[in-house]
């Protein structure tokens, strides 16, 4: 199992996160975000970045375009501004996206 970093409440990143770790946000990350992991949005976190990993599960809020080789999942109290691309996309009853989805090969 991968290494997993949390970033907490308090914590606030501007610029870029690459990595090959899970990583679960609880604050504020602004930039770019390349994992080869899963990235975790949870309930009011704020994400206003380019992301791109393995899976991605947004609960808080994500203004960028996301990408996942794997699935993106909108969890119902999720809020999302941006286009998804991956092979699997579930969005959630409640979750509130505005954007398009690619789910081509």
């Amino acid at each position: 199992m991968a290494a997993k970093t949390i970033l907490g409440n308090s914590i606030v990143v501007d610029g870029e996160i690459t990595g090959d770790e899970v990583l679960v946000v609880r604050g504020s990350v602004k930039g770019q975000i390349k994992l080869g992991e899963r990235f975790v949005v949870e309930e009011g976190a704020i994400v206003e970045a380019v992301v791109e990993a393995t899976t991605v599960v947004v609960s808080g809020t994500v203004s960028g375009d996301v990408s996942a080789s794997e699935r993106v999942e909108l969890q119902p109290e999720c809020n999302v501004v941006g286009d998804l691309r991956a092979p699997r996309v579930l969005i959630a009853d409640g979750a509130t996206f505005r954007g398009r989805v690619d789910m081509g090969g």
